[in-house]
């Protein structure tokens, strides 16, 4: 199936999910939202693969998105999309863009809430090289908006990871992490690079899982596009308290993926994330107090 013939599949699918009224729950307001974004790997190369441990075990306590995709190839439109909410007419992996459109930055802000962005191996707080090291900032998409005179990302909202406080009170509303290339399944073979991500996951970010069980927290970890022979789905999993788990079919993209987190907190949806719809069916049935 080609990438046109997928996308109306796609939108066919979206139309046609109908969720009963009984089996649907509001959207949780999560007191913090952690997304992370790994590279270039397939549904089927992750979920349930030997390779990743520490991610199935995360699946297995949260909700596993059977039908997620990515929107597009190569990798920086994706990371755009999920930002933005459009391309904003980037098709490939160049450096330096400068984009000035409503982001989920700058929504966010509009609505009360805060954004931060961390990335592995950044040189420094508001820095705009298109490498360093193992760092890209094809992976960064926030960084287009820091010299932007309108929806402007500030240059302390672009931080290295190293700044990824211990407290985890101290994060803003809503995080993203972008490991480094080396860390986020980019570069080398099939386990191997499986596997070192998948340690990193389970470095980085398991105190935070631990803590989001009894701190109303929520984590995200999505890919930004597959390998490019699985129609460009890809795994997504959400844990947290809100999650009840299971594996659930409700499509998604990144634009949906958007959607949710917008209208977690009452933000405006941006970009073509208007025309998508949140996640429904994934959400614990509140507890009732007696």
């Amino acid at each position: 199936m080609n990438s046109s013939a997928r996308a109306l599949a796609f939108a066919a699918l979206i139309l046609s999910w109908t969720v009963p009224a009984s089996a649907q729950s509001p959207l949780p307001k999560p007191d913090h939202v952690v997304i992370v974004i790994e590279e270039n790997h397939a549904f089927s190369q992750i979920v349930d693969s030997p390779a990743a441990p520490y991610f199935n075990e995360l699946a297995r306590k949260g909700a596993v998105l059977t039908n997620s995709y990515a929107v597009t190839h190569p990798s920086q439109p994706n990371y755009i999309a999920l930002f933005t909410g459009t391309f904003e007419g980037v098709h490939g992996n160049t450096c330096p863009n400068l984009l000035t459109t409503s982001n989920l930055s700058s929504t966010l802000a509009s609505a009360g809430y805060s954004f931060i962005g961390y990335a592995e191996d950044l040189p420094a707080v508001g820095a705009v090289e298109c490498i360093a090291g193992a760092y890209a900032r094809k992976h960064n998409p926030w960084v287009n908006w820091q010299s932007s005179p309108i929806n402007t990302v500030a240059p302390e909202q672009n931080r290295p990871l190293t700044d990824f406080p211990a407290d985890f009170s101290a994060l803003p509303t809503v995080s993203m992490i972008i490991p480094n290339q080396q860390n986020d399944m980019h570069d080398g073979r099939d386990p191997d690079r499986i596997q070192r991500g998948d340690q990193w996951l389970r470095t980085h970010l398991d105190r935070y899982v631990e803590w989001a069980q009894t701190h109303n927290s929520l984590l995200i970890i999505t890919w930004d596009e597959d390998n490019g022979k699985s129609d460009n789905r890809i795994p997504t999993i959400l844990v947290g308290p809100m999650v009840q788990p299971g594996r659930y079919g409700e499509p998604v993209d990144h634009y949906g993926l958007l959607r949710t987190i917008t209208d977690m907190y009452g933000a405006k949806p941006v970009g073509l994330s208007r025309q998508a719809s949140p996640l429904t069916t994934i959400w614990a049935r509140p507890k009732l107090t007696p």
